[in-house]
């Protein structure tokens, strides 16, 4: 199984997917977060789903986010487009708050998601979704941030991230599950 990719994107296509070339061979993504421009390299934690007639790749700007979708698809009714669809509409820490405070309404602004998902991933999910590793913002990431102009509200939503132990790719972490600027 493909467990994470790291190349550059070549194509965006129609089906909301990318192409992302790895060595002179092209990926297929389907990816959780705003497409990134063509000719920005990636670095993507991949789901791989292989069924009787093709093999999908889903790709994740961390672990966090793949585990997180993993649980939705685990939940009767909710199938690839309305798990990437809640993790295109609001961070994850956002999602698994409102999931674990019980706030079916708020699922349910997921596009594709009604009152009765809404309610059943509540039921489902509540009190089983991964947390992130330690919570806290590593402090060489959080001042970088800042001086790159993030506000501290921003910076806070990060802290279910799990991070990384190198700085750098700690802050690369960061700048992927805040959608860059």
């Amino acid at each position: 199984m493909i467990g994470g990719l790291r190349g550059t994107v070549v194509a965006h296509l129609p089906n909301g997917a990318i192409v992302v070339d790895v060595r002179d061979v092209g990926y297929e993504v389907h990816v959780a977060s705003a497409s990134p421009e063509i000719g920005t390299t990636v670095d993507l934690a991949i789901m791989t789903v292989v069924r009787d007639d093709q093999i999908l790749l889903y790709g994740f700007a961390d672990f966090d986010e793949r585990s997180i979708f993993t649980q939705l698809l685990a939940t009767p009714g909710v199938g690839p487009s309305t798990a990437l669809a809640a993790l295109r509409t609001m961070p994850v820490a956002r999602l698994r708050a409102a999931i674990e405070a019980g706030d079916d309404r708020l699922v349910a602004s997921i596009p594709g998601v009604g009152p009765k998902t809404a309610a059943r991933i509540v039921l489902e999910l509540r009190g089983k979704l991964p947390v992130g590793a330690g919570g806290a913002v590593p402090a060489g990431v959080a001042e970088a941030l800042r001086q790159l102009g993030y506000a501290a509200a921003e910076i806070r939503q990060l802290e279910s991230v799990i991070w990384p132990e190198d700085e750098g790719q700690a802050l690369r972490t960061a700048l992927r599950a805040l959608g860059h600027r």
